[in-house]
């Protein structure tokens, strides 16, 4: 039976990473719920530019992340964690300050293009300090640390609105602040634990130019898995976007009903996300996004059927447990198929993925519904059934030695399969 040690025995860089994603999670699920009502009331913003201020947020994400997401691996990962940190941190303690479009829209770029290597780095450095083997599940307890934040970010914002709506901001920046230097004075760096293999990697160390920051277009292995994590996503993104149209449309659920909904998400999240781990972890990938697939099409079918809230709460129940089954392959498939010198560069092509997921869902979806109100949910269901097929083949590929690597012996060790079976959980000895 796999037993989890105390956590003085895991490796610092991992535990200060999965305390930085609660920190993360805090900021932003005080960001969101409370953005809107803060702009619209006390910051002066007219109610047509909000959309396109959260348009500037993830814009700065987008156009920075294929651009400096990988500078990690060029420079490291600990003072990227600390910049990123801070810098995300003084962006939301600007919001408190900033009044009107131009300034609002300025201070959002530059606080996603911090962000925009927040994630990936993270990863990449709990990636450098663990074994493959484990990384499915430190990947999981990412997404639970990431969870617990977002219900603890609403609750402690609207204490906070009870004063002043601008004060969430100085709760959620003042947290990634303190963050940032908590990296500062505890983290070490992890680059040379990951690059310990000497894997054969050290041509790509050497190569310069936007090839190298942009290894979805050198890799079609990993362009192609991202373009299958890109149309699941976005589905499946339809569940969160459309749904409070749906259900204030419908008289079922009142704006604080809607948030009450999601929290219930990110709880059950919090509750279920290892114990699916555990339960699945012997299991194949195809497997797992089928199983996700189904969940998600499950869901669609409920919301087709009715905007009722028993088929609310199942809806989001299922498309919760369709994350939690598919959510930690994918930065496992991206690591398996990234070279030790390029870690970060892939986990920031994968970053890119997520928040076009985040770009492209709420418009697409909300397209959609304004067309007809089950049109999202009856379109959802073939799309969801052809990505889950295509990303679990996609996975599958990445987690398989390719031919090269069959052929020559001095390969790189992450093409190789990760075991398929449980195996105990110990951290790597490249610790602190």
């Amino acid at each position: 039976m796999t037993t989890i040690p105390s956590w003085r025995g895991l490796p610092r860089p991992a535990t200060l990473g999965l305390f930085l994603f609660f920190c993360a999670g805090f900021a932003d699920g005080a960001l969101v719920p409370f953005f809107p009502l803060w702009a619209s009331s006390e910051a002066g913003i007219p109610v047509g530019a909000i959309g396109l201020l959260f348009g500037c947020y993830a814009g700065g994400e987008l156009l920075a992340a294929p651009l400096i997401g990988g500078i990690a691996d060029r420079i490291g990962r600990r003072p990227v964690l600390i910049a990123s940190s801070l810098g995300v941190g003084a962006g939301f303690l600007a919001l408190f300050f900033v009044h009107g479009v131009v300034a609002t829209a300025l201070v959002l770029l530059l606080t996603g293009i911090c962000e925009s290597v927040l994630h990936p780095t993270i990863l990449t450095a709990i990636a450098d300090v663990t074994e493959p083997s484990a990384h499915p599940r430190w990947f999981s307890m990412a997404r639970v640390s990431s969870s617990a934040g977002q219900i603890l970010g609403p609750a402690c914002g609207a204490l906070l609105a009870l004063m002043s709506l601008r004060c969430v901001f100085l709760a959620g920046g003042t947290m990634l602040v303190l963050d940032g230097i908590m990296m500062l004075l505890a983290l070490d760096e992890t680059i040379s634990a990951g690059r310990a293999t000497g894997d054969g990697d050290e041509e790509y160390e050497e190569e310069e130019g936007l090839s190298a920051l942009l290894p979805a277009f050198r890799d079609g292995r990993l362009a192609k898995l991202l373009l299958w994590v890109v149309l699941f996503e976005v589905a499946g993104n339809w569940i969160e976007a459309v749904i409070p149209l749906y259900a204030h449309d419908a008289g079922t659920l009142t704006p604080s009903g809607v948030g009450a909904l999601f929290a219930y998400a990110a709880a059950l999240t919090v509750g279920l996300q290892m114990l699916v781990s555990r339960m699945v972890e012997a299991r194949s990938a195809l497997w797992l996004t089928v199983g996700a697939g189904l969940a998600t099409i499950l869901a669609f079918a409920l919301l087709a059927a009715s905007p009722a809230m028993l088929a609310l709460i199942g809806a989001v129940s299922l498309c919760s447990i369709a994350q939690m089954l598919v959510g930690p392959l994918v930065p496992t498939a991206v690591n398996a198929l990234a070279p030790q010198a390029r870690r970060a560069s892939y986990m920031a092509a994968s970053s890119v993925a997520v928040d076009l997921k985040d770009s492209l869902g709420p418009s697409i979806g909300t397209a959609l519904y304004a067309l007809a109100p089950r049109l999202p949910w009856i379109a959802g269901i073939p799309l969801v059934a052809i990505a889950s097929l295509g990303l679990g083949a996609a996975i599958g590929r990445a987690r398989r030695p390719s031919n090269e690597s069959n052929s020559n012996p001095s390969a790189r060790p992450e093409a190789v399969n990760p075991p398929e079976l449980p195996v105990p959980w110990s951290p790597s000895p490249a610790t602190e």
